[in-house]
């Protein structure tokens, strides 16, 4: 019963996000609860939740940070830079963009954090999709499936979780994976391609001043390439985005709302605006040091991320804006996506908190596992890859990792296979795992790019699950699993 539950409530959850009855922000609350009382644990719910939230305070902590640091650095100008160079490059070319757009993000990956990596790789991106009126869905899709590729790094996350629950050296998963994970990143490449050429097609190709020139929509929420008809679906009230994910910090945007900054409409063009109040030129080193340090820290763990983020967001206010003034305004101006992405995180403690308490990952999981014919016992490492596919989507990587996957390998172990070669299958889902609606890092995505959840999902999921069937598929040619 508490399988069918278990499948019913997240079943439930996703209709109706994707058919937008309901806000993510209220369907991570209200369905669990709702579903927690229809298994007679209505009682324990304030325990569950309790416990999720505890669990992902830590995230929402370092995300709360994580915005209001580079909130700083785009107000002050670090990436001003990185937008002129993929200027340059993309000569307003949006099949160009498209394919910069997985680079950067792939790039930035490399910190192993999700939330990093699509805070910069939006706040560059941004303007251009703007500008040339290209589709945001595209962006938030590409950028997520290229992040996702680039999970997998022993830092990121996924695989040192593999390593703990089996007991295994981290590198040994890894380093024989990276010919499968290269394609993988290969396929992100070519989707980027592909729909950068059916982005081009749609739009055509402008001079860079021409770009410059034309006016961008306004209240436009693109739903794009790959939709009904391959069309843009105007949305009124797009700052109100993903049941509530924010305006975002835009993309170089200096707060929006903040009439002292010069101009209230983040529809501006304002990565490139050189006169814009909160630039810093003269501390452009120290705070690209400042990041780069950040980063390496963070790689290096040398501290916890929370803390992290919360050192560098004091240090680069308190150094770029001395004047207490200046640091209530900055402040003020990314609170609206703090408030927003932070609250998601915690409605989705409720989710999480509920779906394990109540035994539902539990009982879902021994489900499928004992769902597997015995004449795929000798192929359990596919059988993992493809598992991983809808289980970290449905679940969070702990809950398969130190859950799911000891019982895949004891099962593998039985007909022969070895437990590094279900380790490696099971990174295979991780390019759709960075969609998933229990992810806080995807929320930062969909609000600083105005796109809704909803939207973004029908997109992503399939070019996701095709980029982590490519991955499956090199690792079983290659022999490495």
């Amino acid at each position: 019963m508490l399988t069918i539950l278990g499948f019913a409530m997240i079943a439930t959850f996703l209709v109706l996000i994707m058919t937008k009855k309901m806000s993510p922000i209220a369907a991570l609350v209200l369905i669990p609860a709702l579903f927690c009382v229809a298994v007679g644990q209505g009682a324990q719910l304030g325990d569950y939740v309790i416990e999720g939230v505890g669990n992902l305070a830590p995230t929402a902590a370092m995300l709360m940070f994580a915005i209001v640091y580079f909130g700083v650095m785009i107000d002050v100008g670090l990436f001003d830079p990185i937008v002129r160079g993929i200027l340059k490059f993309c000569q307003a070319d949006p099949m160009r963009i498209v394919v910069g757009t997985a680079v950067l993000a792939a790039i930035v990956s490399l910190d192993g954090d999700g939330s990093t990596t699509f805070m910069i790789t939006v706040s560059a991106m941004y303007p251009l999709y703007k500008r040339l009126k290209m589709s945001l869905v595209v962006m938030t899709g590409v950028a997520a499936t290229a992040n996702g590729v680039m999970n997998t790094l022993p830092w990121g996350g996924p695989t040192a979780r593999a390593a703990t629950a089996l007991k295994l050296d981290a590198s040994e998963i890894f380093v024989p994976m990276i010919p499968a994970l290269a394609m993988g990143l290969l396929a992100v490449f070519v989707l980027a391609y592909v729909l950068g050429l059916r982005e081009r097609k749609r739009l055509g190709m402008l001079t860079l001043d021409e770009a410059l020139a034309r006016e961008p929509e306004p209240e436009t929420v693109s739903t794009g390439a790959g939709g009904a008809g391959g069309e843009d679906r105007l949305r009124k009230g797009a700052a109100a985005s993903a049941g509530g994910t924010g305006t975002g910090t835009g993309a170089g945007s200096d707060a929006a709302a903040d009439p002292a900054d010069g101009g209230g409409d983040d529809d501006e063009f304002q990565g490139l605006d050189p006169n814009r109040s909160t630039l810093r030129p003269k501390l452009y080193w120290f705070n690209a040091g400042l990041t780069a340090a950040l980063l390496t820290a963070m790689i290096m763990e040398l501290m916890p991320i929370p803390v992290l983020f919360l050192l560098g967001a004091a240090l680069a206010l308190t150094v770029n804006f001395p004047h207490m003034p200046d640091q209530r305004a900055r402040i003020a101006a990314h609170a609206d996506n703090v408030l927003n992405v932070s609250g998601m995180v915690f409605a989705a403690a409720v989710f999480t908190g509920v779906l394990t308490g109540t035994g539902m990952v539990e009982n879902m999981a021994d489900w499928v596992v004992g769902a597997v014919p015995d004449a795929m016992g000798p192929h359990m490492a596919i059988v993992t890859g493809l598992l991983s596919l809808p289980l970290t989507y449905f679940m969070s990587n702990d809950g398969f990792y130190f859950g799911v996957l000891p019982v895949l390998a004891e099962a593998g172990a039985a007909h022969g296979v070895s437990p590094l070669e279900i380790a490696r299958a099971s990174l295979a889902g991780q390019a759709l795992h960075m969609s998933s609606p229990l992810v806080p890092a995807v929320y930062v995505l969909v609000g600083m790019a105005k796109v809704e959840f909803g939207d973004h999902t029908r997109f992503t999921v399939k070019w996701a699950i095709l980029t982590s069937l490519v991955v499956l598929a090199a690792g079983v040619l290659f022999g490495i699993m």
